[in-house]
Formats: structure tokens, sequence, C-alpha cells
């Protein structure tokens, strides 16, 4: 990497590992700044940072923007964005960031977002206007701001005029022109926004928010002149140098997120020179054997699938199977509130589609009413028909989203085609009537862009897929992981907590797809979002090696600590064994957050604080309690299979296809829970001396990416993959591949069933000849030919071995 005189890279080149910051006001720019001379003796190539733009006053991570035009103030404005690339670019690094085109916040004052103010002000006239999706067919031609804390009769006292702007508490509203002298209710009446009890957001809103949140409002990208506005800081900080990187959030929320990212990469295309462009990935959670769409002009994805497959591999299928059986006995769980999950996602999704995304689907509903209208075949559908249409495809639809444009101008995947297909003729067991389970086709050609391209058209197929989205991300990732928990580890974003094992030759073919495929795609083992870090899961994961002792242990601590319910007491421990600490000020949130994710016995919206209370009474007295040392012998019995999880998916993750992002502090051993445990802000002043596995991790870490800066054409998109295979007894606990045939990676995995099936017993790793190999991390030198196992891996449970 080498940089113009202007500082910018003079020919941008990928990323050989990136390390992820979580910015925000306790940790700003000039922090980020502090870490640069450690980070680049780490080994990394660029610092990742989360979003960088003005965010809601005090965010602790910066996806609420609320102006796209200045870098966040109180991360340290341009100046401070600037002074940490100058300091990266000193020391070799560069600069990725994270970009949110989806959303924007509706702040509190509401004025701090400028485009959103002005649309409260002036309306549909507004040139703002077409920055949001508002259906001003709804409340009068009103955007309802569902901010009030009660009912509009009783917090009439709470509003006031002054300085030409309407108050409300902490709230700051603008005054359509000339209404300012009317009295309150008038005034209230005559603008273009009708404030409302925040009760009335699940079935009234009439605007596109992220998820459920009411608090942010979509932002239409796809609009030329909306992406000028809200991607022009962000293409001068590319053009200047400043970036050399982009991470795009949630771009299955967007329209058309294809068209959106052709449109970024245009953007970011400067001279005709390919080397220039930025190195780009989208957080695009793919669902089991889901793939990414091959005409995305991006490297790759954020990485959640390579987790996926990381974790799996060290997970025993087996264990996995007593566990689930252990943990059905245990909860008495219903098949559908966690007994069995496919039939939990449909309960959850069921919820999801008829409560929380009410207003969404009645939005389609009213737009699919306009499709029927607008066609003399298509008419006298019923709005109720469409309705239960539209809900039981969606709650069908096995992954994030279909990919469709109106009017036939790309045509429609095979896979969307078909998935939509066999949704819509599983929706059909909703009709008693089967002239009327017609409507069932109706939606799914809208829903593929079949029936027409005008406007009504193209706002149900995109409003269908957006839906979709939000549906999946919140009755899987946000309800059914909460409630089917036999194996936490396995509860992860993308993952399949009925299948959480993933065996070698799977991985392998996974890692062979990537190189040939994505192969400068983004990895993670732990993100800013994970519910668990890796290391967390590592030791959860352990446990199903040691099924048997887990379920006899619940039972013996149920009967000396009884919680609420089994199923809270369940995951409660095991959460408290990965988190490997008694602290009930980082596990009780976690379980808070967990119990009202479940949305079984209490609620964010309708808490049940008397059963909230005694949760946290028995975490406090549990699993925090003088009975966390029972938990403590497990894990010292459980250490070789945590010790081997721990640094043989860090040892993969780094030597993997694509490009390896660690989370700030996993170059040691890190746990942390959902946020935002997970997004404390990081030790400054440099780290203590670490011994034991924090050491062993921190070594093997170093190591590994000095070893990718150093040999970027090793591991990059020229390089190649090729697994290698044991031979002998125990050839299933090794795994090991060759990455261009100079390094090879080794780990072994599930060392309780390998101990207790004699050990490697004879069981040798062939290493390809030309040379001798040396472990970059022990030392020793094996000759090339069968080397045995035992030797190999004398030293610990992973080898990294390098030709000489």
């Amino acid at each position: 990497m080498h940089r113009n005189a202007s500082g910018g890279l003079a020919g941008r080149e990928p990323p050989t590992a990136t390390y992820r910051l979580q910015l925000q006001p306790r940790f700003p720019f000039a922090a980020a700044e502090r870490t640069v001379p450690r980070l680049a003796a780490l080994g990394v190539s660029h610092l990742h940072l989360s979003p960088i733009l003005e965010a809601t006053p005090g965010s602790t991570h910066g996806y609420d923007v609320t102006d796209h035009s200045a870098v966040r103030a109180e991360l340290g404005g341009e100046d401070g964005l600037r002074a940490l690339a100058r300091a990266a670019h000193a020391h070799g690094l560069g600069l990725i960031a994270d970009i949110v085109p989806n959303h924007m916040a509706v702040p509190v004052p509401e004025h701090l977002n400028g485009p959103l103010w002005e649309v409260l002000r002036d309306g549909p006239a507004s040139p703002c206007a077409r920055w949001f999706d508002i259906d001003w067919a709804e409340h009068g031609g009103k955007v309802l701001l569902p901010v009030l804390a009660g009912r509009l009769g009783d917090e009439l006292a709470h509003f006031r005029t002054a300085d030409g702007v309407l108050h409300y508490r902490d709230h700051v509203f603008p005054l359509r022109p000339g209404t300012g002298q009317l009295p309150l209710p008038e005034l209230l009446d005559a603008q273009w926004y009708r404030p409302a009890w925040w009760r009335l957001a699940r079935t009234e809103l009439n605007y596109r928010r992220f998820f459920t949140v009411s608090t942010l409002i979509a932002v239409r990208v796809e609009d030329p002149d909306v992406f000028t506005a809200t991607h022009s800081k962000l293409l001068q900080l590319v053009r200047d140098g400043v970036l050399d990187g982009l991470r795009v959030d949630h771009p299955d929320g967007l329209a058309d997120p294809a068209g959106y990212l052709h449109r970024l990469h245009q953007a970011t295309h400067h001279g005709g020179r390919s080397p220039a462009r930025p190195w780009i990935v989208v957080e695009k959670i793919l669902t089991g054997d889901e793939r990414l769409p091959a005409d995305w002009p991006v490297a790759g994805t954020t990485g959640y699938d390579a987790l996926r497959h990381l974790d799996g591999l060290f997970t025993d299928p087996q264990g996995a199977t007593e566990l689930a059986a252990a943990y059905r006995t245990f909860t008495g769980r219903p098949a559908d509130q966690g007994g069995d999950w496919p039939a939990t996602v449909r309960r959850a999704a069921y919820r999801i589609v008829t409560h929380e995304l009410a207003a969404e689907v009645e939005r389609l509903v009213r737009a699919g009413v306009r499709v029927c209208d607008a066609s003399h075949i298509l008419r006298d559908h019923a709005p109720w028909a469409l309705r239960a249409a539209l809900r039981e495809i969606l709650v069908r639809l096995p992954v994030y989203r279909p990919y469709a444009a109106p009017g036939g101008a790309t045509p429609v995947a095979p896979v969307d085609w078909a998935m939509l297909d066999e949704a819509a003729q599983g929706a059909r067991s909703a009709f008693a009537v089967p002239e009327e389970a017609t409507v069932v086709e109706m939606v799914r050609d809208a829903a593929l862009g079949r029936l027409g391209d005008g406007p009504d058209h193209r706002d149900f197929c995109a409003r269908f897929a957006q839906t979709a989205t939000a549906l999946r991300a919140k009755s899987v990732e946000d309800t059914a992981f909460y409630r089917y928990a036999p194996l936490l580890s396995a509860n992860e974003v993308g993952g399949t907590p009925d299948r959480p094992a993933v065996g070698p030759s799977e991985f392998h073919a996974f890692c062979g797809r990537l190189q040939r495929d994505w192969p400068l795609t983004g990895t993670v083992l732990s993100t800013h979002d994970t519910k668990r870090s890796g290391d967390v899961r590592a030791r959860i994961a352990a446990l199903t090696e040691y099924p048997a002792q887990w379920a006899d242990l619940m039972h013996r601590l149920w009967a000396r600590c009884p919680a609420p319910d089994p199923h809270v007491a369940w995951v409660a421990w095991q959460t408290a064994f990965g988190l490997g600490v008694p602290d009930a000020g980082r596990l009780a949130p976690a379980m808070q957050k967990a119990i009202r994710e479940a949305a079984l016995l209490t609620t964010w919206t309708e808490p049940d604080t008397a059963y909230e209370a005694a949760v946290e009474a028995f975490v406090t007295a549990g699993p925090c309690g003088a009975l966390h040392e029972e938990l403590v012998r497990l894990a010292e019995e459980a250490e070789p299979s945590i010790r081997a999880h721990t640094l043989g998916a860090a040892l993969l993750h780094l030597t993997m296809p694509g490009v390896p992002d660690l989370y700030m502090g996993t170059e040691t051993v890190y746990r942390a829970l959902v946020d935002p445990d997970n997004r404390r802000p990081p030790e400054e002043g440099g780290r203590p001396p670490v011994e034991g596995l924090p050491g062993e991790k921190l070594w093997l870490t170093r190591a590994a990416l000095r070893l990718r800066r150093a040999h970027p054409e090793w591991f990059g998109a020229a390089s190649s993959y090729e697994p290698f295979a044991a031979a002998g007894p125990a050839a299933a606990h090794c795994v090991a591949f060759g990455r261009a045939g100079h390094v090879i990676a080794v780990a072994t995995r599930l060392p309780r069933r390998l101990a207790g099936g004699g050990g490697w017993r004879g069981t040798v790793l062939p290493l390809p000849g030309g040379g001798s190999w040396r472990d970059a991390l022990s030392g020793h030198a094996h000759p090339a030919g069968p080397v045995p196992l035992a030797e190999l891996l004398g030293a610990g449970p992973v080898a990294l071995l390098v030709r000489e």
C-alpha cells in the first residue's frame, strides 16, 4: 500500500485484515488515534470505524444519523477524522467506515434532522418530501408522529408555542407557515404532522421505519437526488483518501439493493482505474444455503456466513442433539414456544406480522388494492383476503427477502420465483374457499414485479421485500432466538439453531466457494451486533462435548436455586457459563433483554415488573452468587474444549478466504454479551501482560495478522484454498487447509471425544513436499511428508505452518 502526495491511496489495495473500533463520545477519533501504533504493530491493515456522520446526541453506536453533510462533532468532527487518517496513514493503515443508507433518526429535538424538519413544516410540497417513504393518503395528509406519552387529550397541557416553534416536553416541532397565531387545538390540526400517542405506531404509522423502531425513519436512496445528498460527504472523504473502504449497513432495507450498490460502485470509481475503488462489503444476512446475489458489485458480505461455519465446525453434532433433548425435558416448552425451532419461528413470525408490523402490512394491503383496482382482471380481491394472503406468504419466506424489480427489466432469479411460489401455495391453506385462495397468486406475482410497472406496482414490490426483511429480523433474530435456547452459541445472526454443527467437508466447501466467488469478502467472529462475542460462544459450544454433565448440573442447580421459570434458568446459567465471571451488572441487563425480546411473559411495551424483578433477583442469587462455583468446576473440566475452540476459531478465521475483521479487544480473550455490553469503550493506555489462554490467543493473532500483511498474495484474490485431509483413526478431529502453497492452518476439533477415543493414535497429516515447514506459533520445524498429529500439535491444539 502506498499513498499519493495528498495522503490518498495511489492505488487502493484491499485490506489484509480490519480492526473494528466502536466510536462514541467516550471513545472519539482522538482516542482511536491513540490506538494506531498498537494496532499497526498487531498486524492489521485497516481500522474499521463505526458510523462517523452526525448522529443523535450521546449515541453510543452512530446508526441514528441526523445529518449526512457533516462528520460527527461529538467524535471530533472532520478535523478529528482527518487527523486520525493522517496518523493511520503514517503507520501504514487505512480507514474503513460504516455507512447507513437505509434510515435516519427522528431525533429529539426534531430540528437536528434538517430534511425531516422541512417536511414537517412544509408537507408534501417540500423538496425534502422525496427523502422519506410517507403515505400522504393516510391521516388526512399528515405524518403521524408517535411521540406522546399518552392520548392527545391527556397531553395537551404539555404543548406550548415559543420562538416560532411548537414544544412538547423535550420535543420541538416546526410550525406550518401562517399558523403560529392559532389557538392550540386549531394549531395542531393545521400542521402537516399529527402528534400521537406512542402506542399508535404499531398500527397507524404512515412512514417507513427501520424494522419496528419508530425513531428511525427510512430514507429513499433509490432517488438519485437523495443518494447524492446523503452520500456527498462520504464520497468526498473517499476521493480525498481519508476513507479506503465502506461497510454498507442493512442493504436489504432498501427498495432496490442492487441498484443502490451499482450507483455506489459508480460513484466511488475515480478516473476509470479499478484499483482506485474502495473495498465495499454489505451487511447481508445469508440464511442457510442462500447465496449473495452474483451481480452485486461488492467484495462480499460483512461475514456472518463465515461466523456460522466457524462456530459450527467446533460444535459436536451428537452433543448438540443431546442438549436439545435435555432442554426440552428441563423446560417443558411447547413446540411453538421453544420446543421446536421451525414451529417457534412460525409462531414468532405470526406475532410480528399481526402486531409489531401491522402498520407495514396495512400499507401493503392499500397498495395491493390499488393494483387490483387498476386492472379488470385483478379486481374483486377483497382487502381482508389480500391481508390474509400477505401474512401467510410473508411468514413462510425462509430468507430475509426476495429480489425483484417491476416491469421485467431484470429477470427474477429462479430461486426467488421458487421461494415465493412455494410460500404462496402454502398460504392457500388459510382460505376455505378455493376461488378466494387465488389471491395468493396475485400477491406472489405482485411481489415478483410481474403485474406491471406503474407507481403502485413498484411500491408494492419494494414494500413487500422491505416488510419481509423486517419480519425475518424481528421474528428470528429478536424473538425466536430468545425463545429456543438449547445451545445459545448457535443463536447468532445468520445461524441455524436447529442445525448448529458444521462438518469439515461442509466447512471446506464453503471456504472453496468463498475463494472462487468472493475472495475478498469480510469474515467475522464478533461484531457490535453479535448477541455473544466469539469467545463467549466458544465456551458455550464446548458444552456440546459435555451434554450429560450440563443436564445434570441444571437439575441440581434448579433444586438449590429455582428460577421464575425453567427456560430462564437454562438461559441464565448458560449465559453465565459463557461469560465466565459472576457479574450481575452485566448479566442482569442481558437477561432482561432476553425475556423482553422473547415476549412471552414480559415485553418492551408491556413489561411485567414483578416478573422482571424476580428474574433479576434470581440472576444475582444464582448465576452471580455462590453457586457460580458450580460453573467454574465444569469450565475447568471443559478447559481443553474451550481452548481448542477459542484458538481454533481464531486461527481459521485469520487464515481462511476473505478479509478478517477483528472487533475491538478480540485479539485476546474477549467475553461480551449483547449490546450495550459489547459496546463498552475499549481500555486505553495499553493492555497489561497477558498469560494463559488470553496470551496464547494474542500470540496467535499477532503471528497470523503479520503473516497476512507481509504476504497478502498468499491470502488474497489470487491465492488458492486447498483442504488437507489427515489419515488415521482420529482424522475427523483435525481440520486443515493450505493457502497458495505457502501456509497451512491446522486445528483440533472436539478434543474431548478425541481423548475419549485414545488420542491421535498414529493419525498423520501429510505435508506437501518442496521444503520443510515451520510452525509460526511454536517455532518447531517439520519435514514434508506424513507428520504425526501428536507431534505436530504437541504444543497446543493449533498450528500455523509456513513453508521454509
